[in-house]
């Protein structure tokens, strides 16, 4: 044997020994860690398969709930959409809400769908921008359904010039201004639409027609 195959043979005893000495010492240790993280592998594995399967079937629900409204089987939607409020998963509960509340106001029910709508918006739980829409869609059927003091409540918050749901929430305090024959204030929030270069093209025509309106309306001193 040369000494080269001696020296090897050496260092894979010494190697061998000293696994063995590192499995005596923490043998234990390591089953137990690769036993954590198969467990932990697995709980993710079927944690992600559980939210898949309920997002699947609060999905299924919603879909059937549209499907009803549709056919203008009204009770059987909102009967749907309660069971997916109370029972859902992830947003479908949130969004079942704002189809319930949109659904009654359908049915000129607008007590109801208002009142719908401001449940949502006061709704901590539910992501801002949600709250926004509800606040904004609230305010628009009070346009003929309340007071001006009942749409700005609404409206007025979403109205800053860094919101970006200010075009829909002036318009709204403008109509209601003009309902209530207040003039100067229906146009000062129709011209702020005008003036926004970043109002859609759609809004900012109806906002320069009501002005237009609005100015042969004024008396002239």
């Amino acid at each position: 044997m040369s000494d080269e195959s001696f020296v090897r043979e050496v260092n894979e005893e010494l190697r061998q020994d000293q696994m063995k000495a590192i499995w005596r010492r923490y043998g234990l240790a390591i089953v137990a860690g690769v036993i954590l993280i198969l467990a932990a592998t697995a709980g993710y594995v079927g944690w992600g398969y559980w939210n898949e399967q309920q997002a699947n079937q609060s999905g299924d629900q919603f879909s059937t709930a549209l499907d009803f409204a549709n056919e203008g089987r009204t009770e059987e939607a909102l009967e749907a959409l309660g069971q997916l409020e109370a029972e859902g998963y992830g947003a479908y509960p949130v969004l079942a809400r704002l189809r319930e509340a949109t659904l009654r106001a359908q049915a000129e029910d607008f007590e109801a769908a208002i009142a719908a709508f401001d449940s949502v918006a006061a709704d901590s739980s539910v992501p801002d921008p949600i709250r926004d829409m509800a606040r904004l869609r609230a305010a628009l059927l009070l346009v003929d359904h309340g007071d001006y003091g009942d749409v700005a409540s609404r409206a007025e918050p979403l109205a800053d010039d860094a919101n970006a749901l200010r075009h829909g929430a002036r318009e709204a305090m403008g109509l209601a201004a003009w309902a209530a024959d207040d003039l100067e204030n229906a146009q000062r929030l129709f011209e702020m639409i005008v003036d926004d270069t970043a109002a859609p093209a759609n809004t900012r025509q109806r906002a320069e027609m009501m002005v237009e309106l609005i100015a042969g309306m004024i008396p002239r001193s």
